[in-house]
């Protein structure tokens, strides 16, 4: 350290500096630059290829802005600073105690707004390939929500302490007027804990497609105080997850099946045979398709008879897709309507029956 004092020491060449202590401070300068750089391109891409679980993000965009260089930048000078002035006598102006306080204040600020925009990728460390993906990606969704309210809140008090304000004594102030402000904030408590509950019951996930009340659509995020819906219409619904929480939710995606059930109607005069063996093929038919499911629980039978006709219903299960289930009520149609024919049988048509008594 005497070595330190000594090198230090000098007549004042510049705005009270000894010549060897701005170049010691010009050093420094120097370093934090370098480590900035090195910070930014280098160092923390790596770190996020390590930490990332996924290919789907970059660590290099991830980290590309400057900020985050002079983050690391900012902090190397303030702790050179302060380890020149401990260890030793600089001969420097007396405002390098301030600047040092200031290149600290920089770097934490600057940290605060990096890891605000940071908590948008904190999907890399939950979002993996492989199953359960909607799970993850909702678990993604409420942590950023609860990330940012984090960092806000941290940011808040660690600013306050670099003003010099006495959290201690703040936080005694807020007495009152934290019930007050509690008593307001209810339901963005209620929504708060919405949230949680629907993290750990899990009765969607984002990407489900759900009816809750009156609002049918896709999952599109699940934050802290509201659930985001988008709607067939493609319009965005937000909806309060408290509400969500008081009321059923009717999942659709989460059908193991999909069921069909058309009816057919043919004239009251049919032959009952004909009316029989067409029920059988039919049944016969769909069950022997590779679409349908469950076919134990497939059938087709006469439900009931009405003055001019002959009530025929089915009732059959495909696999869970929009797509399958269309063709497929379509193809069964169309088998109906073929064996049908077969049958000699006429579906009901009462505009030609009413032709048929004038």
């Amino acid at each position: 350290m005497e070595q330190l004092i000594d090198f230090l020491d000098g007549e004042e060449l510049f705005l009270d500096f000894s010549q060897n202590t701005l170049i010691a401070v010009i050093a420094c300068g120097v370093i934090a630059t370098l480590s900035g750089i090195i910070s930014r391109r280098l160092l923390f891409p790596r770190l996020i290829d390590i930490i990332s679980k996924t290919e789907r993000i970059d660590g290099k965009d991830i980290f590309a802005p400057r900020s985050l260089g002079w983050m690391i930048g900012f902090l190397i000078m303030s702790v050179s600073l302060d380890w020149i002035s401990a260890n030793g006598e600089p001969n420097w102006h007396n405002s390098m105690d301030l600047i040092s306080n200031l290149f600290y204040a920089g770097f934490v600020i600057l940290m605060l707004l990096a890891a605000f925009r940071l908590v948008d990728y904190i999907d890399v460390l939950i979002v993996v390939e492989g199953d359960n993906m909607a799970a993850r990606r909702s678990l993604a969704s409420v942590a950023e929500s609860i990330g940012r309210v984090v960092v806000v809140v941290v940011g808040f008090f660690t600013v306050a302490g670099l003003a010099g304000v006495d959290a201690n004594s703040f936080v005694a102030g807020l007495g009152v007027t934290g019930l007050v402000i509690a008593l307001a904030a209810k339901d963005s408590v209620a929504n708060m804990f919405g949230a949680i509950s629907i993290l750990i019951d899990q009765p969607f996930n984002v990407g489900d497609w759900i009816v809750v009340g009156s609002v049918e659509g896709e999952v599109i995020s699940i934050g802290l105080r509201t659930t985001q819906i988008r709607s067939s219409a493609d319009t965005m619904i937000t909806v309060p997850n408290s509400n969500i929480t008081n009321s059923s939710v009717e999942n659709f995606s989460q059908r193991r099946f999909r069921r069909i059930q058309p009816s057919f109607d043919f004239e009251v005069n049919s032959d009952p045979d004909a009316l029989k063996k067409f029920c059988d093929s039919l049944s016969q038919q769909v069950v022997n398709d590779p679409r349908s499911t469950k076919e134990e629980d497939s059938w087709v039978r006469v439900k009931s008879f009405a003055p001019s006709m002959v009530i025929v219903a089915t009732n059959f299960y495909c696999i869970s897709s929009a797509a399958t289930q269309r063709e497929f009520t379509e193809d069964i149609l169309l088998m109906a309507r073929a064996r049908a024919k077969e049958n000699g049988l006429n579906f009901h048509e009462p505009r030609r029956r009413e032709h048929q008594q004038l």
